[in-house]
């Protein structure tokens, strides 16, 4: 389950209303996520269409990354924790989802799309964010990527919550895994052209040596015929 969980990025935390998805064409999510600013994301569901949804939080660059499978398909600004208040690490799962949610702990404060994940109340929602680490514990997300990250998750969806290199060597151990799966395909594909090439040079060889039997069939008879011809004078 861990290992699992490992696999993919996603942060709760909100941000201002007027927040907008980031659209640097060409780039990559990864690289569009060193990019952006507070209040910023970058929703790419078209990277990949299947595979199992799972998220990094990670809180030293405050940053959610999502994955479907190995591939990268979002990513967010957050806001965290704050000092004496920090969010968990560790590995979790979504707990529960309310669209409308009011905190029980916090004077009814208001949390938006709100995803639990743990049973002290930690959760993700939309939220303020300031730039820095300013939460109770939850994770705030800009709006707009706390409703649509909402939509494509569900309870038991993977979270993985890391303050260290933990976030980054998961992503590289996906990238390696992408990689390693590319270089996988890319032999099966040459070694199938290279027995097509094969078959049908063997192919070519036996029509060769099919007509040079018959050429050689062709001039035995003439031999014979020619031997018969000169025996008879």
């Amino acid at each position: 389950m861990k290992r699992l969980i490992e696999l993919g990025f996603l942060a709760c935390a909100a941000a201002s209303a007027a927040a907008q998805p980031v659209t640097h064409q060409y780039l990559s999510v990864m690289e569009r996520a060193a990019r952006l600013s507070t209040g910023q994301f970058v929703w790419m569901p078209e990277a990949a269409s299947t595979g199992p949804l799972s998220l990094v939080i990670d809180l030293t660059t405050q940053r959610v990354l999502v994955y479907r499978g190995a591939v990268p398909i979002a990513a967010s600004t957050i806001s965290s924790g704050s000092e004496g208040r920090e969010t968990p690490t560790g590995a979790f799962a979504i707990l529960q989802k309310e669209v409308f949610h009011r905190s029980g702990t916090y004077d009814d404060a208001p949390m938006p799309y709100m995803q639990r994940l743990t049973d002290k109340g930690v959760a993700m929602h939309a939220g303020n964010l300031p730039g820095y680490s300013a939460s109770h514990g939850c994770i705030r997300l800009p709006k707009d990527f706390a409703k649509l990250l909402y939509g494509v998750t569900e309870v038991g969806t993977p979270v993985m919550i890391t303050d260290d290199e933990q976030a980054r060597m998961a992503s590289e151990r996906a990238r390696k895994a992408t990689e390693y799966q590319s270089a996988v395909e890319e032999l099966a594909l040459r070694k199938a052209e290279l027995q097509a090439e094969a078959e049908r040079a063997l192919a070519d060889f036996d029509r060769a040596k099919a007509a040079h039997e018959e050429i050689l069939r062709q001039h035995d008879a003439k031999m014979a015929k020619y031997n018969s011809q000169v025996a008879s004078k």
